[in-house]
């Protein structure tokens, strides 16, 4: 089973002092750099514990320090060293979507479902939050996931999205009604009905959509969701049909679309319209994004 490279929690910032008086006895070389508390490092590892309490561990002898010091001391749970003693295995299907921040290319909703076995393998594979992987490793990642198990990704290019976000005039209502979509299908090609959402609008918008399909599924709608490693599969299946969306329009229109809405995408999409007209960019791009009206 694979590691995260860095490891992340939420700590008692009461626990502040004694974290560090044991990073100094360990051997750790004390920093304070913007909005931390403090930082330690030594060779192979440094601990860094935020103003926020967010404490985020790295380097390639972590483990040992996590198992340890850091899980048996602090944290009072073993997620990191045992993370199968915590597993939750009711079987279920977890959703999540991504490219809905960014200009160029389709907006992806991807719903997962997973039994027990499932689920042990889906942590066997090294599943997390698709946030902490590079592209390269999600769209390997995904390459394993896909054959193993039953799931449904709805990829809505910019010609549709634009044509949807037109209708629903609102991108929380479209999202309920993809990921509606995507839950419908995939409940009955499996028959469970127990899901969890990584909620990204007040719940009754879901629910609303949910009412309007008579979708008789029990829906667990929860902040961070993609913690559930369901959920955490969902999202890697949705991170990779947006990177191969991505890159398929890139290659029609022979160019490197980028990722996000920064300046630089800005450059992007002003040498495709010099290159192609005005109207490409509807077939390329959200265009209800402010970075259209930038242009």
């Amino acid at each position: 089973m694979s590691k995260s490279a860095c490891f992340s929690a939420k700590i008692d910032l009461k626990l502040a002092d004694k974290l560090k008086d044991a990073l100094l006895e360990q051997g750790f070389e004390i920093s304070k750099p913007p909005y931390t508390l403090f930082s330690g490092k030594k060779k192979g590892i440094s601990c860094t514990l935020y103003e926020s309490g967010k404490l985020t561990v790295q380097g390639k002898e972590m483990d040992a320090f996590i198992e340890f010091y850091l899980e048996p001391e602090i944290l009072k749970e073993f997620r990191f060293s045992h993370p199968e003693a915590n597993l939750n295995l009711t079987p279920r299907i977890g959703l999540d979507e991504a490219g809905k921040g960014d200009f160029f290319g389709p907006l992806c909703i991807a719903g997962l479902y997973a039994d027990e076995q499932g689920i042990r393998e889906l942590l066997n594979l090294g599943v997390r939050d698709s946030k902490r992987f590079s592209d390269e490793s999600i769209l390997k990642l995904a390459k394993k996931i896909r054959p193993a198990f039953a799931y449904t990704v709805i990829r809505l290019f910019p010609a549709k999205y634009n044509e949807l976000y037109a209708k629903f005039k609102n991108l929380n209502r479209l999202l309920a009604w993809a990921h509606t979509a995507a839950l419908a299908d995939l409940s009955q090609k499996t028959g469970c009905k127990q899901a969890i959402l990584d909620q990204f609008a007040n719940k009754l918008v879901v629910e609303k959509q949910m009412q309007q399909k008579k979708l008789d599924v029990v829906l667990e709608q929860r902040v961070r969701g993609e913690e559930d490693l369901v959920v955490a599969g969902a999202s890697i299946l949705a991170r990779a049909a947006f990177l191969e969306g991505l890159e398929q329009l890139g290659q029609e229109y022979s160019a490197v679309l980028p990722k996000g809405a920064a300046s630089h995408v800005k450059d992007t999409a002003r040498t495709l319209i010099a290159k192609f007209g005005p109207e490409v960019l509807p077939k390329i791009a959200k265009v209800h994004f402010k970075t259209a009206l930038e242009l």
